[in-house]
């Protein structure tokens, strides 16, 4: 079927909300004079996955960490860091390239409306997007489909008729679940070998003009996905 749309995730795709989430805890960690170690600090899900963030640094502070006063600062500085944020490299170039093929455009994202509106609206990118969904209308979130599933719904249609693009392995997991095939532009935390299950693996949206990226995934349309198979890489 010929492709009506293209689905986006909002963090670490379409922004790098994944690097200023991790600053601010780097930065709220060290306000206590203490290190953040990295490792694991990416959740395997969608959502919002800070609570057993705020239990580790409140169990290495002791006594004297104020929840409320480490999430208030913490989240001042994350805005300070987000409101300098442009479109990652090449997503306005594929945005624009989709306007003029006439590709409808939706956001498909496990953050809150509130954040990813607000993120939207400061790049100038929300009046792109006909559809935004997000993860406080759906019961569960990414690697759960729920998300693209109201997606698919919104924009009246089938998953063969759209392709997602994600920066995650679970938000591969989750449009696949859907039955959509996915692009994946892993954002800089995420393990590039964790990808094996996307249609198309990039580095960047600036590896490839949208024209392309269609050409590719058409060039595998009706294969079996297994899940071991290996996604279709840059000659």
């Amino acid at each position: 079927m010929t492709v009506k749309a293209l689905i986006f995730d909002f963090d670490g795709l379409l922004m790098d909300t994944e690097t200023t989430l991790l600053e601010s805890w780097r930065w709220e960690w060290r306000r206590h004079g203490l290190e953040l170690d990295p490792a694991g600090f990416f959740a395997d899900h969608g959502g919002d996955a800070n609570e057993p963030r705020y239990a580790a640094l409140a169990a290495t502070v002791g006594p004297a960490y104020d929840r409320e006063s480490s999430h208030t600062l913490r989240m001042a500085y994350r805005a300070e860091l987000n409101a300098a944020l442009a479109p990652a490299p090449g997503i306005v170039g594929w945005l624009d390239r989709a306007a003029k093929l006439g590709l409808r455009l939706a956001v498909a994202s496990s953050s809150s409306v509130t954040h990813v509106g607000a993120m939207l609206d400061r790049a100038g990118l929300r009046a792109r997007f006909e559809v935004l969904a997000t993860g406080e209308e759906v019961d569960a979130h990414k690697p759960d489909p729920a998300v693209y599933l109201l997606t698919l719904q919104r924009l009246g249609l089938p998953a063969e008729e759209a392709v997602a693009f994600e920066d995650t392995a679970h938000g591969v997991a989750a449009a696949q679940a859907a039955g959509l095939r996915c692009v994946a532009v892993p954002n800089p935390h995420a393990d590039h070998a964790r990808f094996t299950a996307a249609d198309l693996l990039l580095t960047s949206a600036v590896d490839l003009p949208l024209d392309a990226v269609m050409a590719a995934l058409a060039g595998h349309a009706g294969r079996p996905r297994r899940a071991d198979a290996a996604p279709a890489r840059l000659p």
